[in-house]
């Protein structure tokens, strides 16, 4: 399953029933927290940038992996975000993620 918000990041829920979520806009623990698009703006044709975003990872029973400091961790660069996402893919639970 994918899926979009609001053009501000996006989830993915894999076989294996967890899901991960990149959050890279308004809000986002990351370098675009602060920035919101000028009033009247259209967010369906926008393009929303950032060189870092959150992750979030929770399973089906909505159970959340902790990454010791808390359920998100943020500023997380493309190749940080890419390397959770694997891990997240090939894990059998949500215990079984390797930090």
């Amino acid at each position: 399953m994918l899926r979009s918000t609001m053009n501000r990041g996006f989830s993915l829920t894999f076989e294996n029933g967890l899901t991960v979520s990149v959050q890279f806009g308004t809000s986002s623990l990351c370098e675009r927290l602060d920035y919101y698009p000028p009033a009247g703006n259209d967010l369906r044709n926008a393009v929303t940038e950032s060189p870092d975003a959150e992750i979030a990872i929770w399973d089906k029973e909505n159970n959340w992996y902790e990454f010791g400091h808390g359920r998100v961790k943020g500023y997380c660069s493309a190749d940080d975000v890419a390397r959770w996402i694997t891990k997240v893919r090939e894990a059998e639970t949500l215990n079984s993620i390797q930090p």
